[in-house]
């Protein structure tokens, strides 16, 4: 495993981008509504991140992705592909978003709620962003990558949730995905029970489904991924970086201003 340290002058050009990356959820929550396609949503994203803020969306052509953000609509956990389909009134959708500007990665994703949703739906939202938050202010020097996935799963499964394994969170910073993989579960071994270190930098992303934990791969795109058994699954995301007491959210929204002052 190689983990990068990041310098501070590494973490200030990742807090620029994870700035641009937070701005573009904010932009688009406006458009999200009944009858918009997330095909629409991708040009608009990808339009504010190449035209506004100057900047490349790096999922577009990442390993042959097609688009420049990821939609994940209802039963879709990750990696949803921008389509033709129209959003409807009671959807919950996440939307994926990642900046790279002067080479460095900004990675955050959230849900939205597409019109009147129903409170099972909100409520499972609502738990999934608590897992992520629940995890965030675990770290900091000398907590250990195993502390992440225990409290996201016991958060989830006080719920009667289940937590997908099979995708985690990850190093950032010059590269998309780095080491270490972050998991979202209890497991102690060489790839999940790192100590956390000044300087490394990571997402941590949540996916969280309302039935069982078993995912299903759509092998006509490759790369969509609902849940095995069609029920809702939500994911909230951020990337953040390790401080000497503490931890930084790099993609911390306006919104989220009382829970970066707890964090920090």
């Amino acid at each position: 495993m190689n983990v990068s340290i990041k310098t501070p002058d590494d973490i200030q050009k990742m807090r620029i981008a994870g700035r641009l990356a937070a701005d573009v959820l904010e932009m688009i929550e406006q458009h999200v509504k009944p009858g918009v396609t997330t095909e629409e949503l991708n040009r608009i994203c990808h339009d504010y991140i190449v035209d506004v803020q100057g900047a490349i969306p790096a999922p577009l052509n990442y390993n042959g992705f097609p688009k420049s953000i990821c939609t994940s609509v209802n039963e879709v956990i990750c990696h949803g592909i921008p389509g033709d389909k129209a959003l409807k009134s009671g959807d919950i959708l996440n939307i994926d978003v990642t900046v790279i500007k002067d080479g460095w990665h900004g990675d955050t994703n959230r849900m939205f709620y597409v019109g009147e949703v129903p409170e099972h739906a909100r409520r499972l939202c609502r738990v999934t962003q608590e897992c992520l938050y629940q995890a965030i202010r675990l770290v900091k020097p000398g907590a250990r990558l195993s502390d992440i996935g225990a409290v996201i799963a016991k958060h989830a499964h006080a719920n009667h949730y289940s937590v997908v394994e099979e995708y985690c969170g990850h190093g950032i910073g010059l590269g998309f995905h780095e080491d270490p993989q972050v998991l979202h579960y209890p497991g102690y071994n060489a790839r999940n029970d790192l100590e956390l270190k000044e300087g490394m930098t990571f997402t941590i992303e949540p996916m969280i489904n309302a039935g069982k934990k078993h995912t299903k791969l759509n092998m006509k795109d490759g790369w969509t991924v609902t849940t095995k058994d069609r029920r809702l699954s939500a994911q909230w995301e951020h990337t953040m970086a390790v401080t000497a007491d503490g931890v930084e959210v790099l993609t911390a929204r306006s919104t989220e201003q009382e829970f970066r002052r707890n964090w920090s």
